[in-house]
């Protein structure tokens, strides 16, 4: 039987509009698969349940996420089992696909509304405690949909509001109709463009970031270096985990695994330690589908770092030396570089 962690989990505040959550966050996307094999209800809720018990309290899932809504039902099934009070939920809305490679957005009101009344039957609550849009809508203006979002609030629905891959200008048009909460990037050692714009306007506003892929989709736990990819995973066609750019990548990682020694610790618990540096309002929601990885996670909290520590592993994975872009091709269009055109009204 596995050893119980003994660390502590801190809480710390996401935004300014009283949200509290646990320093480290749980994906749960993956849990129904997208970067390996799907697991079963049974063992993707006793994941969650372990995550909880170890002192993980905040838990992100989403709409799309596993075939005909899979992760949300998992998830509200984990719930069950859990002291609803003590745990922070956020869901997201917006994608339509019928596949991971042929997808749109929409964010109207009535869309809103449908999705958000969806995911509290799946989930089994009465509310949802972080709400966002997946992505930005570019036909519907930012303030349509924060308007729907805001009755959503004033009804018990949700209780905070957050954005995911919105740029600048999107936030603070959606800040100006109702307080935004959080805002969801893709934020780790290798993807780090957020700390040019976004960052400098959500601590402005005092908005918390949650950090998705913490570990570059698993890159930094090893994955397409010491373990193969998963048959199943969405990475096999990813930019960077694939050809030449991965062979470069490689290259990075085992330079970053040299410094993870030397601190005494593993590759994925100096890249989260990295991240929980770059300050308190930063959250990391890493996921994972074994215990052990969820342990090791955990144990990212006690790896203290020095300011000279922080610029010797930000040099080990210089952003000029990664290969390949940070997202597949199909989601470009919908990165917060692109979500800049206001609609036209």
């Amino acid at each position: 039987m596995e050893q119980k962690s003994q660390i502590q989990v801190p809480r710390v505040k996401l935004g300014t509009q009283g949200l509290e959550v646990s320093r480290l966050g749980f994906g749960c996307g993956g849990l129904s698969g997208m970067l390996n094999a799907p697991l079963s209800h049974e063992v993707g809720c006793s994941i969650i349940k372990e995550a909880f018990h170890k002192g993980i309290t905040f838990f992100d899932t989403a709409d799309i996420y596993g075939y005909n809504h899979d992760n949300e039902i998992m998830v509200g099934k984990a719930l069950k089992d859990l002291p609803r009070e003590q745990v922070q939920l956020g869901t997201k809305f917006g994608f339509i696909a019928s596949d991971w490679n042929h997808m749109t957005v929409k964010g109207t009101p009535e869309y809103v509304r449908e999705c958000c009344e969806a995911s509290l039957k799946r989930l089994d609550v009465d509310y949802i405690d972080l709400y966002y849009p997946h992505r930005v809508d570019t036909s519907v203006p930012i303030e349509d949909t924060m308007g729907e979002l805001k009755k959503l609030v004033e009804e018990g629905k949700i209780k905070y509001i957050g954005l995911s891959e919105a740029s600048v200008d999107t936030i603070r048009r959606a800040h100006a109709v109702h307080p935004i909460t959080a805002v969801q990037m893709e934020y780790s050692l290798w993807t780090r463009e957020i700390e040019e714009d976004i960052i400098p306007l959500c601590r402005e506003l005092g908005i918390g970031i949650v950090a998705y892929s913490p570990l570059g989709h698993g890159f930094f736990g090893g994955k397409a270096v010491v373990e193969s990819l998963p048959a199943e995973s969405v990475l096999a066609t990813h930019p960077r985990f694939t050809g030449e750019n991965l062979e470069k990548n490689k290259i990075l990682y085992d330079q970053f695994a040299n410094l993870a020694e030397k601190h005494g610790c593993s590759p994925p618990q100096l890249a989260l330690a990295w991240l929980r540096h770059q300050g308190d309002d930063v959250v990391p929601i890493p996921g994972t589908t074994k215990i052990r990885n969820l342990d090791g996670n955990i144990g990212s909290l006690a790896v203290k770092l020095k300011h000279e520590d922080l610029q010797e592993i930000s040099r080990a994975i210089s952003i000029d030396e990664v290969s390949g872009e940070r997202e597949p091709g199909f989601l470009t269009k919908y990165s917060y570089r692109l979500a800049n055109t206001p609609a036209k009204i």
